[in-house]
Order: structure tokens, then C-alpha cells, then sequence
């Protein structure tokens, strides 16, 4: 997944952990937004605080990196901010409810819905099931494109390859917590992501040095949680994640390397499949980035 501003992914570190706040407004919190624009529904994700009384607001729309919202305020019961230049958002609550409208300029373009993310607080299972395949290495059974007349994904002498820019690929089926073990093969410039849930980015990326920092390098939860720790480029060799997700805590293993050890996401990535974070979700691969992308060995672990 690209990045939206580079001078921006400092900004998921000013909010701090959500946790029993006193405070007198209503819009506190983490919301799971749905956007409804003509036909098409998408997620968006928004985060509220307070610093000193005055309401700080970072979302996640529907591509990119989640972003501090700019000119943020509340009067007579409305949160409006400023997206992006000329965007603008307008809401209101309603109970447990959030609902809103969408702006460019005076124009709505869109409505807002939304509901308070879950805390998904979970203890990690005392045992988990033998691995079993997810890929059978010989075709795409249990696996579809998100784009049919896009797909370019493939199973070729037990790998799962893109072979050029086109469609994601989504398993059929949809898993709550779990243990999943990947093998991958990123080529020099490639851009991919594995989407736990369908809704958390794992980045896979090898585009040129410098270009992505920490919150969008190899391995990061994209613009959420950076790896702790730094390893060697591989572009174009089998490379390996072991990543254990337990309601919204995840941890990460590369190469053998645990390089993100229990840190909580805070919400949806950008290219969720949609908001609902208490649902189980499938897996998904970016393939609408760049061409050459390999997967193989592909295993899951359930709680017993």
C-alpha cells in the first residue's frame, strides 16, 4: 500500500492509547465508519481524543494512511474537520450512533455512519490447532479475485503468483483469531500487503530504499505499528512471516525474527474490505500495486 503524505506517518504516534478517559465529550473514542456514496459503500476509521480540552481527530479514509484531521471542532453537538483540502466532514451522534455527511465544498458527496469500534480485548488461547494448508499449490480453490476481469493471480508449481498489476485475491473463507505461517517472494520494487481479516495491512514492499519509513516499510501494520526491528533486504528470495493475531493484538516474526512482539492495532488500514472489526475476515492479498508477487506454503492455526 502507498503512503499518503510521508510527513505524516509521525502522526499515529500522538494519540495515546485509548484507555478510560474523563472527559465531557461525547465523541471520545474509536469509531468504524461506513461511507455510503451513491452506490458504493467503503470504510473509514476515526479516532477521537482529547489534549488539554481540545479535540484531536486522526482518520482513516478509504486508501492511503491514516492522517491527523486538520481545523477540528464541536458546536452545538456537530464534530466538523477537514479531511483533505475541500473535504470536509460534519457529524453528529445519536445514541451509540454516529451519522454525518461528506463534503466538497458546500456539495454533500457522500454519508456517514458509523459505530464504536469494538475493544476486541481477548486472552490468547492456551493451544491451537495443528497447521493446515490454506493454498493446495495446484489451483485457486479457496481463493477468488476481487476483480475477475482484473485477476492475474495464478498457481503454478505450488506457488500462488501475481503476474502483473490487477486484481487482490481473498480467501474464501473468513477467521477471527489465528496463527498463520506465509512464505513470500517479493521482487525489487514490488508492492504488496497480506490483510488480516481482510481489514489490517501486513506490508510487503520492496520499492526503493528511503521511500517508506517505519510505519510503511517490510512487515509494519501499515501506518499503525512499525517493526522494532531492521533486517536485510531481500528482494526476489523466499522470505517468511509467522504472524498470530488475537482480537486486536498482533505479533510478527520475519525470517525467524520476532519484529512485532504483541502491540495492538487501533484500527482498519486503508484498502479495508470494510469497517465491521468485530466480524471474522478473510485473508487477502494486494494485488492492484505492482506485478511478480509469490506466495507459497500458506498455513493456519485455529484456537482449540
Amino acid at each position: 500500500m502507498k503512503r499518503w503524505y510521508a510527513a505524516l506517518a509521525a502522526a499515529t504516534c500522538m494519540f495515546p492509547p485509548l484507555l478510560a478517559q474523563k472527559t465531557s465529550n461525547p465523541f471520545v473514542g474509536r469509531w468504524d465508519i461506513t461511507v455510503t456514496a451513491g452506490a458504493n459503500l467503503y470504510p473509514d476509521w476515526m479516532e477521537v481524543v482529547e489534549k488539554d480540552a481540545i479535540p484531536e481527530v486522526r482518520i482513516q479514509p478509504r486508501a492511503g494512511s491514516v492522517r491527523p484531521a486538520k481545523d477540528v471542532r464541536i458546536e452545538d453537538g456537530h464534530l466538523m474537520l477537514t479531511l483533505s483540502p475541500g473535504i470536509t466532514w460534519d457529524v453528529t451522534l445519536v445514541g451509540a450512533r454516529m451519522s454525518g455527511v461528506q463534503k466538497r465544498g458546500e456539495k454533500v458527496m457522500a454519508q456517514l455512519a458509523g459505530v464504536r469500534a469494538p475493544e476486541l480485548k481477548r486472552k490468547a488461547p492456551k493451544a491451537w490447532t495443528k497447521p493446515e494448508p490454506l493454498f493446495n499449490g495446484k489451483d485457486l480453490n479457496g481463493w477468488e479475485p476481487d476483480n475477475p476481469e482484473k485477476n492475474h493471480w495464478v498457481a503454478r508449481e505450488g506457488v500462488l503468483l501475481n503476474e502483473s498489476k490487477g486484481a487482490n485475491l481473498r480467501s474464501t473463507r473468513k477467521f477471527d483469531d489465528f496463527k498463520l505461517h506465509i512464505e513470500f517472494n517479493c521482487p525489487d520494487d514490488g508492492n504488496s500487503g497480506i490483510y488480516l481479516r481482510g481489514r489490517y495491512e501486513l506490508q510487503v514492499e520492496y520499492v526503493p530504499e528511503g521511500r517508506e519509513d517505519r510505519l510503511h516499510m517490510m512487515g509494519s501494520i501499515y501506518g499503525m505499528v512499525a517493526p522494532k526491528t531492521d533486517l536485510p533486504r531481500r528482494p526476489g528470495t523466499w522470505e517468511s512471516f509467522e504472524i498470530t493475531l488475537v482480537g486486536r493484538r498482533v505479533t510478527v516474526s520475519r525470517n525467524g525474527v520476532k519484529t512485532i512482539d504483541d502491540q495492538e492495532i487501533a484500527g482498519i488500514t486503508g484498502g479495508a474490505i470494510d469497517a465491521n472489526e468485530g466480524e471474522p475476515g478473510p485473508f487477502y492479498f494486494q494485488g492492484d500495486h505492482t506485478g511478480g508477487m509469490m506466495y507459497r506454503n500458506i498455513t493456519i492455526s485455529l484456537p482449540k
